[in-house]
């Protein structure tokens, strides 16, 4: 029988007609965070997980890649789907060689399975530290998965909120791989980017030298909303200073993306057009957007092909 999908009360759908971007992407842009959901009817979602989205299909995803400029993508397993990859690897395989994927995985899976992972395009595991979405696991099963990824030459993506990363930090240091903050380890933007809850983040990625961070999710971060944009000032502009800053301090180990489809938003949901358009805002020479959009995540995840398209 199959199961009556019902969302989250409250649950967004995607934008569905984003805005053509003013802002013309270098050739061979990446989109470093986005998502796909389910199908659910294809690929059910997780029995254990904390939230039921929207379909967000990779037939979807790539025609909002093509829309918006960009040339390739990188999908982060989503956390409705728990350890069962397949609609991501779906997506990968998909895609031509045009996405690569961070995957969750549990303590104790097999090299014959991170292979399949490896060979569909998987270049990472992602530890969530967000309650609210994931159980996370203990520190014991993390440092299984690191020891079994860690011959393929993949990486760790973290996702924590600002208050957990002083007891986080050095379970994170003790990891030998380098390792990607999502969404610059969601700092309060209501604070200064001066102040010193986010000069402990941008400390954090001083002390260990192969961190990377997505500067990502404004929508996510915002306190003052997604005001139009009007040539000067960016969409979401009280997380632009915080965003600039990690960008001109680390122009090497930065990553954007969308975070299509942008899940467990309530309140609004973000053009992803505009989203685009406030890049320039946060990577404010052809330089750092080149870094930030083209060379950074080739490095990362088609190191084989340097840096160009």
């Amino acid at each position: 029988m199959t199961e009556t999908i019902t969302k989250t009360p409250g649950w967004l759908d995607w934008y569905a007609d984003p805005t053509k971007p003013r802002f013309t992407l270098p050739e061979g842009a990446v989109d470093a965070h986005c998502h796909v959901f389910g199908p659910g009817a294809e690929f059910p979602f997780a029995p254990e997980r904390k939230y039921t989205p929207c379909d967000a299909s990779k037939n979807q995803l790539f025609a909002l890649r093509d829309h918006l400029g960009f040339s390739r993508n990188v999908i982060v397993q989503a956390t409705c789907h728990g350890a069962d990859n397949r609609a991501m690897v779906d997506a990968l395989r998909a895609s031509g060689g045009r996405a690569r994927g961070v995957a969750t995985v549990r303590p104790g899976i097999s090299e014959a399975e991170l292979a399949d992972l490896h060979e569909a395009g998987v270049r990472g595991v992602r530890f969530n530290y967000v309650k609210r979405l994931v159980d996370t696991p203990s520190p014991e099963d993390l440092r299984d998965v690191v020891a079994r990824i860690t011959p393929f030459g993949w990486h760790v993506v973290i996702y924590f909120e600002a208050p957990d990363l002083p007891e986080l930090r050095d379970f994170f240091t003790s990891i030998p791989l380098p390792l990607v903050v999502d969404h610059m380890g969601r700092p309060d933007v209501s604070a200064s980017p001066d102040g010193p809850g986010f000069a402990g983040f941008l400390d954090f990625m001083r002390d260990k030298t192969d961190v990377w961070c997505k500067v990502t999710c404004p929508e996510r971060l915002s306190r003052t909303g997604p005001p139009a944009l009007d040539g000067e000032h960016a969409a979401y502009r009280d997380v632009v200073p915080f965003a600039r800053r990690v960008v001109e301090d680390f122009p090497d180990r930065v990553l954007w993306g969308t975070d299509w489809p942008h899940p467990n938003l309530t309140d609004h949901m973000p053009d992803d057009g505009l989203l685009v358009d406030g890049i320039p805002h946060i990577a404010t020479t052809p330089e750092l957007q080149q870094a930030l959009l083209v060379d950074n995540p080739m490095r990362l995840y088609w190191p084989e092909e340097g840096s160009t398209p």
